[in-house]
């Protein structure tokens, strides 16, 4: 449990790169049966232009071109949330041997929370699965996160002159419209 809280906070590193870039803050490491890292990435969804580009999948296609093969299973994906259906495909593809997460996500998450993909008895591949490690530092990250968003979009949806009467306390001036000279003739 001591190295899972170890390489969580490197994925939490790589979260906060990931936010620094304004994408979702999920994070991920992958490290050998020694300890050591073989790779990690960041969310880079809109920076990539890439819907696949989860930091689950960059870190599986970096692993992949630094061990130059593409079955791990000696290696652990430590990730800061739970992985979807998608990088579920993918990790048990590359028939990885754990996966350690520290968010639970109860809208796409495939390990439990809204689906159970990762060891679905269906699937010629087992993966040892470890939730929750570091879940508050995880969870926090991208409930600030999102808070933060949610609070730009606020502000951007408000004129600055809006903006500047809130913050002085006054009243917010009525939109002025153009009205229609065939309207107004009338």
């Amino acid at each position: 449990m001591v190295d899972d809280i170890f390489y969580m906070h490197l994925a939490m590193a790589q979260a906060r790169l990931a936010a620094a870039l304004s994408e979702v803050p999920v994070g991920a490491v992958i490290v050998d049966a020694k300890g050591a890292v073989v790779a990690q990435g960041c969310n880079r969804t809109l920076t990539s232009h890439d819907p696949s580009a989860h930091a689950e999948m960059l870190a599986l296609r970096q692993a992949g071109r630094v061990l130059e093969r593409y079955r791990f299973n000696e290696l652990t994906l430590y990730v800061t949330l739970e992985p979807c259906i998608m990088c579920v495909g993918a990790l048990i593809h590359a028939r990885i041997k754990r996966v350690v997460f520290g968010a639970y996500d109860s809208k796409t998450g495939a390990c439990g929370s809204m689906f159970s993909l990762m060891n679905d008895r269906r699937h010629n591949h087992r993966i040892e699965v470890t939730g929750g490690v570091l879940y508050a530092e995880c969870a926090a990250l991208l409930q600030n996160f999102f808070k933060g968003r949610r609070q730009l979009l606020k502000r951007k949806r408000l004129s600055p002159s809006a903006i500047s009467a809130q913050q002085n306390g006054g009243l917010i001036p009525k939109a002025k419209f153009r009205q229609d000279p065939a309207v107004a003739s009338r």
